[in-house]
This record gives C-alpha cells, structure tokens and sequence, in this order.
C-alpha cells in the first residue's frame, strides 16, 4: 500500500506513514483510545494510554490526528510498517511495466539496412516492448516527407503478424514517429492464420468459377448443330471486314496491274521506234 493511502484495521483508518505520531511524540493531552483488538476505550489521557500500551508489549499510534480529540490505537507499529512495505513489494511485482525500445530510420536507407534494422525490431517485439520507430529529416528532406512515411507504411505492413500500429505516422519537428505494439499470442497465431484463410478463400472462389464455366460449356450444343445464321451482308460479301490475308492479297493485284501497264508502255515505244 502506498504511503498516505488509508488502510482499515479494527474499524479504525490507519495511514502508514513514517511521519506517524507514535508513543512520547503524540503532542494531544488526551486521545480517543481504541485497543489492539478494535474495542473502543473511551477518551483517555496520553500517560494512561502510553501506560497501557507498554502493558501489552505494543506501541501507541496517533491515526486520526486531525479529530478532536485525536484517535490512537494500541499495535505494533514496527510490524505495520513491514506488513505494508511487503504488500507494496507484491503490488509492484504485478504491475506490468511498459518498456519502450526506439529504432530510428533515415529516408534514404537501403534494402541492406531496412531489413537489419527490421529485425532489431522483431527482436525488442517478441521481448514485449513497444517500439518507437523514428524517420530523422535533414535539411531539403523535410521537403519530402511522404519518402519517410513510405518507409513506415513498408515497416507496418511487414510487422503486421506481430505487432500493431499503436501511434499512427506523424511529423514531430524534423522527424517523423510511429509507435508498434507487440500483439498478444491469441492475436500473433490469428494474424498467422489469416493469410493461409485468405490464400484457401482464394482458391475456392477460383474452382468454384471454373466450375460454373465448364457447366456453361457443357450447356452448348455441339459443333455439328450449332449452326450460326449469316447476315444478309455477310451472305452477299457486302460490308465485310477485310482481315490480313485479303489485304495482302489486293496489294498483289494492284502490284501486277501497275507492272502490266510498264510492260504495255514499253512494247509500244519500242514498236513507235522500229517503224
């Protein structure tokens, strides 16, 4: 119990505190006395009840000083005092401290030093503690922060099976914090089994289609009977666009056409020349 926190004994409000009157200190003429068992004695001058309290082998303790006139309880004040200094120890042991580990990045780091200080921070994570990861800008850096705030999206999106974003990216002065918080085991096997639950939905959606495709299928006639009806354009050659092959194929005839004529020009020329 902590000093100056109240503690019930006997009915009566005791504070452990060093600074308790005890015995000769006690300054009051005379006190409200309450005996070792909680039985109330009455208001008792200070010399009767020190004398009583000596009887019984135990101390006076002033524990209400601000009462009139003050209440004090006959006990054995030095093994109060151990009682409680033993209950803070075990309050303390329960307690669960926050260790908090820092990791700084520059926004020009490379893949060699990301993933050794990557592991630094697997590392303080699987020991239970938080981890401050700190972007450092220098000069014209700050004019490109979303360089910093990539690099802690990577990190977050890395970590995601074992630790959680705490305190989402933002820009303190010239750097840039982000705050990762260990999962718990539960949490760490969940987020484990999550991608292979993603992978086998995957799967499923995927045979699930082809199935439903190939049940399409089966539903067609066969070729033999799956006659398609010609257009009237397509039945007259009309409209019909021409692929590749027919291109190629009026290229060749303008390409004759052009040297038939050559060859007619010159047979006339040479016949314009013998006559």
């Amino acid at each position: 119990m902590a000093d100056g926190v109240p503690r019930s004994t006997g009915g009566v409000q005791i504070t452990a505190r060093r600074d308790t009157r005890v015995n000769e200190r006690i300054r009051a003429r005379e006190v409200r006395l309450v005996g070792p068992e909680g039985e109330q004695m009455g208001i008792t001058p200070v010399p009767e009840a020190l004398q009583f309290a000596r009887s019984k082998g135990l101390d006076l303790v002033e524990v209400a000083a601000q009462a009139n006139p003050p209440v004090c309880k006959v006990m054995d004040w030095g093994k109060h005092l151990y009682e409680e200094s033993q209950r803070q120890k075990e309050s303390r042991k329960k307690q669960a401290q926050v260790i908090v580990k820092e990791m700084k990045f520059r926004p020009k780091i490379d893949v060699h030093d990301y993933e050794t200080k990557k592991k630094h921070v697997v590392r303080f994570l699987d020991d239970g503690a938080k981890v401050k990861i700190t972007i450092m800008f220098r000069g014209r850096e700050m004019t490109h922060t979303e360089l910093g705030k990539r690099i802690l999206d990577q990190l977050a999106e890395d970590l995601e099976e074992i630790a959680s974003v705490e305190a989402q990216p933002k820009l303190d002065g010239r750097n840039m914090i982000m705050v990762l918080n260990p999962l718990k085991k539960d949490a760490r096997a969940e987020a484990e089994v999550r991608p292979e639950e993603r992978r086998k939905k995957t799967k499923g959606k995927g045979r699930r289609r082809r199935e439903q495709v190939e049940g399409e299928m089966s539903d067609l006639p066969d070729g033999d009977e799956a006659e398609v009806e010609e257009s009237p354009e397509e039945a007259d050659g009309s409209d019909v666009e021409a692929g590749p092959d027919s291109e190629d194929a009026d290229s060749e005839e303008v390409e004759a056409e052009e040297v038939e004529a050559v060859a007619e020009r010159v047979e006339s020329e040479a016949a314009a020349e013998e006559v």
